[in-house]
């Protein structure tokens, strides 16, 4: 089966806990996952569509369960599906055209399930720690900046 891979050399670890943190915005705050996303070794950002700025509370929370998906050891893995069968379970709005008619979907454990076509790692428990650098809120969008290591564990 062939799919279209993504041009973008993402670090895998990196690119893997975005993921994560899109799963768990997208569950704790219901806003869905970011619209747009800059994804690099050592810190990353990611957008969202949202109507404030984070508490302290709340980025804590999302740490927290980021980080026990993380050592959670959960598998990472790849199935494909045609661009027909994923209408039913995914927004299509930001694929491209050029992405084909088979798509690749990740799945990390039970946990979080997407379109991608970028790298991830095989289990979560090679992410290392997950913090939340940052976070603003204007015009409508609320900014997340994250960054992962093995000091931050």
């Amino acid at each position: 089966m062939e799919y279209n891979e993504n041009p973008k050399s993402y670090y895998a670890p990196m690119h893997t806990a975005e993921h994560i943190l899109n799963g768990t915005i997208n569950k704790m705050l219901g806003c869905g996952r970011a619209f747009s996303a800059h994804i690099e070794k050592k810190k990353s950002k990611c957008d969202y569509h949202f109507d404030r700025n984070l508490t302290d509370e709340e980025i804590k929370k999302i740490e927290e369960k980021v980080n026990s998906v993380i050592s959670a050891d959960l598998k990472v893995t790849e199935h494909f599906i045609t661009r027909e069968e994923s209408a039913a379970q995914f927004n299509l709005s930001r694929l491209p055209e050029e992405a084909g008619d088979t798509l690749r979907v990740i799945k990390i454990g039970d946990y979080d399930k997407c379109l991608c076509s970028g790298p991830h790692v095989e289990s979560t428990n090679l992410i290392g720690g997950f913090k939340i650098v940052s976070s603003s809120f204007e015009n409508g969008i609320l900014r997340v900046r994250f960054k992962i290591n093995e000091s931050v564990k």
